[in-house]
């Protein structure tokens, strides 16, 4: 049997041009169209307000208005559902005592699944939405932060790396010692007397030269892991089964005066001093043990 009928997700506009923004006819005459440049607009039937996306809406809300009307975007939110993988409360603040508002519309955004972004201006509003447009096909690389190669570049992206070290703190260090291995080799008085270097900047930096990346309690819960004798004598890598064709072992490596043999768990018997299975053990020598006479 199956379930009950889910409502379908409204179907995706797609805009005449590429590089227009689909705009709900509810949103004509809003002040932050005037700002919205570099970018084609057009009115469709969208249950958003702005679509700057195949996969983005954006719900716009003024705080006076939602002062006045504080259900509005509620019911705004209900409409749009699961429409959009990426959804958007854009709000504007255009009132003295925001924050309130700001941390209930947060609340209600978390609620739902929806990122809030708030402008102070029309100008700001109608920006973002021309940038969110613009970035609909850039790759995330183009926001990453570039390093260059030269060595400046590369000393300052390795050591504000380091907690609380930003790049003034980096210029510091290079004219004061002039390389990075000096730094290395720095006191942590040398350190203190650094302008803008307190002690926990000094710590941090220390640490991140001289601290190992594995202690001594890493390395030997390595070491156990990776040989524990088993209970039939072998050893065995991280629990795992070691490949079959292992060379036996030599015989003065674990020697066991039994006389009778031990029975496995598959009815052969085998030698529980060389854990090794198959066939009947040798007698010993009768050098190796003489029973005494009555």
């Amino acid at each position: 049997m199956s379930g009950p009928a889910r409502p379908n997700a409204p179907p995706v506009v797609v805009p005449n041009s590429g590089n227009n923004i689909i705009l709900n006819p509810l949103q004509r005459g809003n002040p932050i169209l005037e700002h919205v440049r570099n970018v084609g607009k057009e009115f469709g039937d969208i249950v958003a307000d702005y679509q700057v996306g195949r996969t983005t809406g954006v719900l716009f809300l003024s705080l006076k208005y939602h002062r006045l009307h504080p259900e509005y975007i509620h019911t705004r939110i209900q409409k749009l559902g699961h429409s959009y993988n990426l959804r958007i409360l854009l709000v504007l603040c255009d009132i003295t005592e925001h924050k309130d508002a700001i941390r209930e519309l947060t609340k209600i955004c978390l609620i739902n699944n929806i990122t809030i972004i708030v402008a102070f201006s029309s100008e700001e509003a109608g920006h973002y939405l021309t940038v969110f447009k613009q970035f609909e096909y850039k790759p995330p690389t183009l926001i990453k932060e570039r390093v260059d190669k030269d060595y400046t570049s590369m000393l300052r992206s390795s050591l504000t790396s380091i907690s609380k070290v930003n790049k003034t703190d980096v210029e510091t260090l290079r004219n004061s010692f002039g390389s990075i291995a000096n730094m290395s080799k720095a006191t942590p008085e040398q350190l203190g007397n650094l302008p803008g270097f307190g002690q926990v900047k000094v710590k941090n930096i220390k640490n991140a030269f001289e601290k190992p990346f594995r202690n001594q309690v890493t390395n030997t819960l390595a070491s156990r892991s990776t040989s524990q004798p088993s209970k039939d004598g072998q050893e065995k890598d991280d629990g795992k089964k070691q490949a079959a064709g292992r060379e036996p072992s030599p015989v003065w490596d674990i020697e066991i005066e039994d006389t009778e043999p031990l029975p496995s768990t598959d009815g052969q018997k085998k030698d529980s001093g060389s854990g090794q299975s198959g066939g009947i053990r040798e007698p010993s020598p009768i050098w190796d043990i003489e029973p005494e006479d009555p």
